[in-house]
């Protein structure tokens, strides 16, 4: 049976205008009961709702909000964004060796990047140089505007956008992301890569969910412990639950024009440390400086013709 997080359920907007749609509260709690998740159907239950059943946009926006706040403070406990650079500094210096030094400035996309806590560690710690501009897109404006707001008052170079990552009118050279793999399904995982591969980027990175057993016991124990609200709980484990097999990113990733790779896959990873991890698609011609550029750690790449095992 599908399992739906709650926060993909009580906000809704059109994915190219951005438009945000009024959601029956009704409607949603009927979903999950139907789909016989009586615990999501209550906590769906007492949110705010006006006179005609639908939630309270700005309740919803202030909850989301908040949520996405206890996210961030388990980011930064994971380490998240090192483990991102440690993928991503090579990444550009793969592209730097083959477009010449004075190709910049290259552009990274973070899609869906909710309060924007990559982008901002990212402009904090200068990880990836100079020549990086870093960008933040999301469909959700409400939590737009906060990674807006903490990025001005942390004075970091970086902004945000409200809107479809794919329709930006400047063109991205990496896009990447965090834990937004998992909320794609089916036909929709294999699209969100062709339309990266359709544009002009030189490469993705999607960081997400390790689909192991232990994930979801993992992030029932992370989320027990440090989220407070009863639906970041609730989605931290569905989100696990839902993590996508080496096998399918593997295969959704090799869209036209793009090499995929599996960093640290399922068989050679440590199930006990590896909560996220990514998939990397690269223009095929920066393969080798890619695995140049990462040292002995190449040796935890796979591709889609090695077994998921195969990496040492």
């Amino acid at each position: 049976m599908h399992q739906f997080e709650i926060s993909d359920l009580i906000t809704v907007v059109e994915p190219r205008s951005g438009r945000r749609l009024p959601v029956r509260r009704a409607e949603v709690v009927r979903l999950l009961r139907e789909n016989g998740d009586e615990r999501a159907s209550r906590i769906v239950a007492g949110l705010p709702a006006d006179r005609d059943g639908v939630l309270d946009p700005d309740a919803v926006d202030r909850l989301l909000v908040s949520v996405h706040t206890e996210l961030q403070r388990l980011s930064e406990e994971l380490r998240i964004g090192e483990r991102l650079v440690h993928v991503l500094r090579p990444l550009f210096a793969a592209i730097r060796s083959t477009t010449g030094a004075r190709s910049g400035p290259y552009r990274l996309v973070d899609v869906g990047c909710g309060l924007g806590y990559l982008v901002r560690w990212l402009a904090a710690t200068d990880a990836l140089g100079a020549d990086v501009e870093l960008v933040g897109v999301d469909l959700d404006a409400a939590l737009v505007g906060e990674a807006d707001r903490l990025a001005r008052a942390e004075g970091l170079d970086c902004r945000f956008v409200h809107g479809n990552a794919f329709d930006m009118p400047e063109a991205a050279t990496v896009y990447v992301s965090t834990g937004v793999l998992h909320h794609f399904r089916g036909a929709a995982l294999a699209e969100f890569f062709q339309a990266q591969a359709a544009s002009p980027a030189q490469a993705f990175c999607h960081f997400d969910i390790a689909a192991t057993r232990l994930a979801p016991i993992g992030a029932w124990v992370f989320h027990r412990a440090r989220m407070r609200h009863p639906l970041g709980r609730h989605d931290g484990v569905v989100s696990a639950r839902r993590a996508h097999s080496d096998e399918t990113l593997l295969r959704a990733a090799a869209a036209p024009g793009i090499r995929p790779l599996l960093y640290e896959p399922r068989g050679s990873a440590n199930p006990f440390c590896t909560t996220l991890r990514p998939v990397i698609g690269v223009r095929p011609h920066l393969e080798a400086p890619l695995r140049l550029a990462l040292g002995r750690a190449a040796r935890r790449l796979v591709g889609p013709e090695q077994p998921a095992g195969a990496a040492r």
